[in-house]
This record gives structure tokens, sequence and C-alpha cells, in this order.
């Protein structure tokens, strides 16, 4: 049978192989040729090998098998000893050295004298190559390969076959030529060459790409980062560069636009002058209510009958529904929370604006045992001053007070100031409160002039009869910071024995009726049974216009049945003939003081109902100069709640500013500033100011004096 020879390239070789049990003789003997990838020790270890029966096909039917294997002996003659494969990048090499004539394959079978004297190997034992396979897997170009043939281990340069103990299974056979071992290599590209069944033409160029060289892929690994930039081409280099470009781009636009821009570095304009129409800092936008009214306000709250009978429509009100509203300067557009000290009636709490807040749908005034500015005591107080003002109507707010209504001790309070004065703020109310006064006489000096003590007040500061050039808000006009109390809060611990609460409803004005007694044939008290003028008139700082009122207990926030809100207000009008004020308790009115009862009276004259701006403070305080302090009694914290507050105006005479045309107070505040601003200043002279002069004591002339004094 005619087998190809697929090792050599050499025209006409050819071998023969004879059947049965005849004896294979090769043609030709070479000398060894050694393996160039192996040293001496790995040729010494595969000299000899043993062949498994595995590798044997056995057929049973006896008939003679054709050897698979022939030598091709005349053309060894001029082979070379040494393989001239060059590994991984042997793209051409092998096969240009394996050129018919160049080198001859090593015979790969013995002769058959040799195998006959071997019983394990019979005529039906078969010696076949593996399956065929284009790119075998080969884990490294020395392998352990498995045998290729039972007996197919003798060389053709007088190979000797070693002889020992065997059986039908195996034989063992030696070889001096390292490509029939178990290392046997393909001038391909490492793999073996009885794996490798290909013609030398059926080479191909990418053959090496198959057959990676681990070393020198583990090298280029280890470079390629490098060797993508050295060979990089015209595309690769353009993405780079964009890539580049767009990174640097956004690293300008993210990163250095916004510091230039934030810092002003790159803005170069020129100055711009900008005016400010207040200084007044306005919260967030989201804070700012839009409408005067507040939009909580039920519509049946929307009008006031007035004393005449006369509809007042709703000028303002603040519901106090939203949750968590703060009163720091600044924080609201109506009210400020202060934090100070209020001196000027040696109170025993210290107020901050942590103290009112707003919860459950009331505005919550707090007093807590709590130590703090050299004080046992704070708590909460709010003002409108200087935000929130008005001139005539009806004022009407709904509270629950504090503590046991029988318990005495707590001075809760609501109540109405000029703005010319801002409460608490000592320097400022210095010679205007609580001055309500038109005339030039005796009534705006020292002491009234009257040595009999009836006054300790300075003087009007802003008198009518101010002189030419002198500190004024409207030269002609008397000034000042009149006070009308919706409620002073207290107790009554001897009206039926075990107390009631009652309310304190007060005009506080200056200058004063001798023995403070203003003309109680113009006052009204509308039900006796639980409203009756104060006892106490005033004194050398004011004189009061008072009635208390008796309380319900269960308006109070302790006690049985407690919890209950009442509303308290006063309606006034200004009016030189026809004004009054007349305080209510709920829908009732408890008591009203026409103008005529502030007639002139001895050295003084008239002292009209206040047409000055009137701001609105909330409070709730603790002093001795109130009342006396059941301290038992008094279960701290305490709380004042405020439902609401809400003003109504005649519809020819709505006026919520603080800055009317006829009665102006910002500008003289701006230019007082540090007064109105520093608590700590408690006197005019302080502050670094001195009273204006008036004709009547400064010898000066007053070319705008009212005349009709």
């Amino acid at each position: 049978m005619s087998v190809r020879n697929l090792t050599s390239n050499a025209p006409g070789q050819q071998a023969s192989y004879s059947g049965g049990d005849q004896g294979r003789t090769s043609e030709s003997q070479n000398a060894p040729v050694r393996n160039p990838f192996t040293d001496d020790a790995e040729d010494d270890t595969y000299a000899s090998y043993s062949a498994s029966d595995t590798s044997l096909l056995h057929h049973e039917d006896g008939a003679s098998a054709a050897d698979a294997a022939g030598a091709a002996g005349s053309a060894a003659a001029g082979s070379r000893d040494v393989s001239d494969y060059k590994g991984y990048y042997s793209k051409g090499a092998a096969g240009a050295r394996l050129t018919p004539g160049s080198r001859a394959g090593p015979a790969a079978l013995p002769s058959s004298s040799s195998l006959s004297s071997h019983t394990g190997i019979s005529n039906n034992d078969i010696t076949a190559p593996p399956g065929f396979d284009r790119y075998p897997v080969v884990g490294s170009r020395v392998a352990s390969m498995a045998p290729v043939g039972g007996a197919a281990a003798a060389g053709a340069a007088g190979a000797a076959v070693q002889h020992g103990s065997h059986n039908n299974s195996s034989a063992s056979i030696s070889s001096s030529d390292p490509f029939i071992s178990d290392q046997d290599f393909s001038p391909f590209g490492g793999y073996p060459t009885s794996s490798f069944p290909l013609h030398l033409d059926e080479k191909e160029d990418d053959d090496y790409l198959h057959n990676p060289d681990p070393e020198e892929e583990a090298r280029l690994d280890n470079s390629k980062f490098m060797l993508d930039f050295k060979h990089m081409d015209r595309r690769s280099a353009g993405g780079l560069f964009g890539i580049l470009f767009l990174f640097l781009g956004g690293l300008v636009l993210f990163v250095v636009l916004p510091v230039l821009t934030f810092t002003g570095a790159v803005d170069h304009g020129h100055p711009t002058t900008i005016t400010f129409l207040s200084l007044y800092e306005y919260p967030q936008l989201s804070a700012i209510r839009t409408s005067l009214v507040d939009p909580d306000t039920p519509t049946s709250a929307k009008t006031w009958k007035a004393k005449d009978g006369s509809e007042w429509p709703i000028a303002f009100s603040d519901e106090f529904n939203a949750e968590g509203r703060t009163f720091y300067d600044g924080d609201d557009q109506f009210w400020t929370a202060p934090d100070f000290h209020y001196a000027a009636t040696h109170d025993l709490e210290w107020y901050s604006p942590d103290a009112a807040t707003t919860a459950n749908g009331t505005l919550k005034l707090r007093m807590d045992a709590y130590r703090n500015h050299d004080l046992y005591y704070r708590s909460g107080m709010l003002q409108s001053w200087n935000k929130l003002c008005f001139t005539q109507g009806y004022i009407e707010a709904s509270a629950n007070l504090p503590n046991y209504g029988r318990v005495i001790g707590l001075w809760p309070g609501m109540w109405t100031m000029g703005n010319l004065g801002r409460p608490g703020f000592l320097a400022s109310t210095e010679g205007v409160w609580p001055y309500s006064y038109e005339a030039c006489d005796a009534g705006i000096t020292p002491n009234q002039s009257s040595p009999d003590g009836i006054s300790y007040l300075p003087g009007q500061k802003l008198s009518s009869c101010t002189c030419d050039g002198e500190d004024h808000p409207n030269q002609g006009v008397g000034r000042g910071a009149p006070e009308i109390d919706i409620i002073e809060g207290s107790a009554d611990t001897y009206i039926g024995g075990s107390g009631v609460a009652v309310a304190s409803q007060s005009l506080q004005l200056a200058p004063f009726d001798i023995w403070y007694m203003p003309d109680y044939d113009f006052i009204e008290i509308h039900n006796s049974t639980v409203t009756a003028m104060n006892t106490y008139a005033g004194g050398p700082f004011q004189q009061a216009v008072s009635a208390v009122t008796a309380l319900n207990v269960t308006w109070n926030e302790f006690g049985p049945d407690a919890g209950y809100y009442q509303s308290y207000g006063f309606e006034y009008l200004n009016d030189h003939d026809t004004g009054y004020i007349r305080w209510f308790v709920g829908q009732q009115p408890t008591m009203t003081v026409h103008s005529t009862a502030l007639h002139p009276n001895g050295n003084i004259n008239w002292r009209p109902i206040s047409k000055e701006p009137m701001s609105i403070i909330l409070n709730l305080g603790i002093s001795n100069n109130w009342a006396y302090i059941d301290w038992n009694s008094i279960f701290f914290p305490v709380t004042m709640s405020i439902d609401y507050v809400r003003i109504y105006q005649p519809k020819n005479a709505t006026s919520l500013t603080c800055d009317p045309t006829d009665f102006p107070t910002f500008k003289y505040i701006q230019d007082h500033l540090n007064v109105y601003s520093n608590v700590n200043l408690t006197s005019w002279e302080d502050a670094g100011y001195t009273f204006p002069k008036n004709s009547l004591t400064g010898n000066c002339k007053s070319s705008k004096k009212n005349k009709e004094y």
C-alpha cells in the first residue's frame, strides 16, 4: 500500500510495505537527528517509551494489514542533523528548508524481523495516526504526547529494538530520532508531526497566529500601551486628540469658568450705584405673603360693624396657621421677635426669638424657668414696629391666656404704641412716650412745671412749637408715642374669695390731668357687673384711663374646662370732637372713652386721641412692677397662645403704613438709627443727641407753630 510521507517534500520518495509477518527494513540509514528544542537530559529521558495498547487498532478478522509508515532512505543522505524550526515567528523558514533534496524524513518504523520477535504484537495490530485536526490543541511546544504507534519507534540509522518483558498489550521500543518520540515536533509551528497531517503547500502565512508564544505574548502585554502609541495611525490619533479636547473643554467650562466668575476675576465693569429703598432684608420669596389679608381668614370675619352701625372691611389679618414660623429679625414681613431685656418695667425675663413660634394654628409665646443672660426666665415678644402700623379702625386679637386664671403674677399683654417709640429701647421712647399733645404750654415742659411730683417725664421732645432748624420729623405738629392697650392680663384674688382672672384695658397718655383724673362724665362702662374703672389711674410716668373686666377662667391655659380662646380688641376714631376709643371682650363692649373726656384741665390743654401710626406688640412678661407674684402657683413652662390678629378700618380711612404723609416716621428713624437699634442706649443724650429747642423755653422762633393753641 502506498502512503504519502508528510514530513518530506522530496519528489519520488515512496515507501513500500509488505504484509503478513514480513519484516520491515529501512531503505537507508541516517545519523541520529537531534531535537534543537530539548537538552541532553530530555533526550535521555525520552530515549525509550512504552506503548499502550490503546494506540493499536485490533481487527478480529485476522486479515493482513498494511503498515502505515514507510522510510524514504534514499533521500535521507543529504539531510541535516539539526532542525531549523524557529518557533513563534517562523512563518516561512521551515518550509523553505524542507524542499526536495534538502532532507529526508526519518524512518518511522523498524524492520519486520524485529517486530516478529514480539509476541505481543500481531498482524491485526495496525498503527494508525490520530484523527485529523487542522489546529490541534497543544499547551506547549514541548509536550508529552501519546505514542503514535505501538511498534513504530525504530530509526532508519541502525536503531535497535530493545526487548524486554512484554505481553500482548505492549512493547518497549527505543529510537534515536527525536521526532518519533514523546517530543514530536512539526515544522509548522510547534505541533507534533503525527498530529499535523498536512502538505507543506497547505502551510499558510497566518499559522503562527494560532500558536502563540507565551513569553512573547507576555512581553507584548507589558508594553502594549506604549506600542499602541508608537504605532498609532491617523484615525486613532484623531480620536485621542478629540477626547483630550472634550476633557479640557469640560474642565474649562465647569471648573475654570465658574471659579473666575465667582471670584470676579473676569469682571472689569464699571462701578454701579444702587439706591436702597429700605434697609429691611426680606426673607425668602416663598415666605412672603402677597396679600395683607391672610387667605385663611374666614369670610364671616371679613367685616366689622362699627359703633355708628357702618361696616368696616378687614384691612389686615394674620391667622398664624403656618406651622413653624420664626420671627428673628428679617424672618417675617410683619413681625419681629426682639432679643433683649425689657428694662423699662424691670421685667424678670429675657425676651428671646426662640420663645416665639407657631404651632397648631396659633402663635405661641412660651415662658420657661430657664436661666440666661443672668436672668432666671425666658419668654417671647412680637413687635410690628416699623413694619405694620395702623391709624384708626378696630383691632382684635383672640388669645388663650397663660397658667391658671385665678393665679396672679404673670403679665400677658396685647397692646399698641406710636411708631416714633420702639418698645424696650429706652432712648427711643424718652420724650415721646406716652405723649399725645399739640399745644405749646406747660404740658411740654419737664415735670409739667409742677413741683408737686405729678410728673417725672422730661417734657415733650417733639412739640408743635419746635424752633426752626431743630430736629423734628414734621415741624409744627406735636408728636409722640401714646399707648393703647388691648389687654393686660392679671387676676383679682379678692373677688369671691378664690380669685378670678381680669383684663385691664387702658389708654396711656401724657401730659396728665391733676390727680390723673379725666372727666368721667365722658367715660362709659357698658356692663358694670363685669367691668369697673381701674383704681389705678396713673403715676409720675403715665396717666392711665383704664377699666378692668372679669374673665372666665376657662379662657386660660390650665384649670377645669380650660383651653378656650376669647377675643379682645378696641375700636377708635381720632376726630378732635367726635373721636372715641371703645374696648371689647368678645363681641361685648366694656368701656368707651370719648375725646371730650380729655379736655383742658388746669394748666394743660386737650390731649387728642392718637393720630400717630400705631405699631402692635404681643408679649408674655413677669415683673414685680405689675403685680404680686404667686410663685408657688405658677407652673412653668406657661404659654400664651394667640389665634389671630385682625384689623378693620373705615373704607375712606385705610392706613396700614408706619410712615403716613401727615405723621411721617421713616426719615426721622433713619436719622437716629442707633437709638432704634441699640437697646443698651437708655437716654437720648447717651445716643449723642439733645432735645430740640422750642419757642416756649428756648428763646427761639418757630415759624410753623400751631396757631390753634
